[in-house]
């Protein structure tokens, strides 16, 4: 949540320190889209550097490496709260595993008992990366479709700026309203709530507000800016 609030934060700040330059000769938002793509890279580098240096979990070092007794010291060391394991030691106990195959993905698969549950997840999250994260990379033209973006500005430089301005800051208001607030209710109830309620709950009440919004999105648009505004901002929380 942090993190898209963070990306329309950097948009805002580097359209400011391009407005003099935009507004004299447009093509300059393309060194801006440059530089916020740039900045995109730099929490997803810090996040490879610390996974590439953190220790292996002990599933990993039993499943994958067969050290039977690394995965217990590390195990045991967890539990301690200490860590006197040296990555120098050298192996430990190896035992051999069989290697999966395809014939197992298959033949545990195509029970229906177990079949449905991978069926169920993933054809879930694909339906919603589908339509949620579609419309989240274009919230753009979320705002523009109402009005938010619009600008009336004679000067075509100083117009397509100001669009782009009032995106960017659309963009920090849906964030702040829906997508921080529905983590951090989650983050606070994950617990009580449980984790299989709250994924269903999400699932269903975005199934639907896109319902809702899909057949009457011109309706709401032409009638209605903050019953779609309060609609899209729910989409955001749940």
């Amino acid at each position: 949540g942090f993190g898209i609030l963070g990306s329309a934060v950097v948009a805002l700040v580097v359209l400011a320190a391009f407005k003099s330059a935009i507004i004299s000769d447009v093509s300059y938002v393309d060194y801006c889209w440059r530089i916020v793509l740039g900045c995109g890279a730099i929490p997803g580098i810090a996040a490879l550097y610390f996974r590439l240096t953190i220790p292996e979990t002990p599933r990993y070092t039993m499943d994958v490496e067969h050290d039977v007794n690394k995965a217990t010291s590390d195990v045991a060391n967890y539990l301690q709260k200490t860590d006197t394991t040296d990555e120098n030691d050298g192996p430990g106990n190896h035992v051999g595993v069989p290697k999966a195959s395809w014939s197992d993905f298959t033949s545990y698969f195509g029970k229906w008992k177990n079949g449905k549950v991978l069926l169920g997840t993933s054809m879930s999250w694909f339906a919603l990366d589908i339509a949620f994260y579609g419309i989240g990379l274009n919230n753009g033209i979320i705002l523009s479709a109402i009005g938010y973006a619009d600008t009336h500005d004679a000067d075509y430089n100083l117009r397509a700026y100001n669009s782009l301005k009032n995106m960017a800051l659309g963009n920090i208001i849906i964030t702040i309203m829906g997508t921080v607030p529905g983590y951090w209710v989650t983050v606070a109830f994950v617990d009580k709530w449980g984790r299989k309620p709250i994924q269903i709950m999400g699932f269903v009440v975005l199934t639907v507000i896109f319902i809702v919004m899909g057949a009457a999105f011109n309706p709401l648009k032409e009638h209605s800016i903050p019953a779609f505004i309060v609609l899209f901002t729910l989409l955001q929380v749940f």
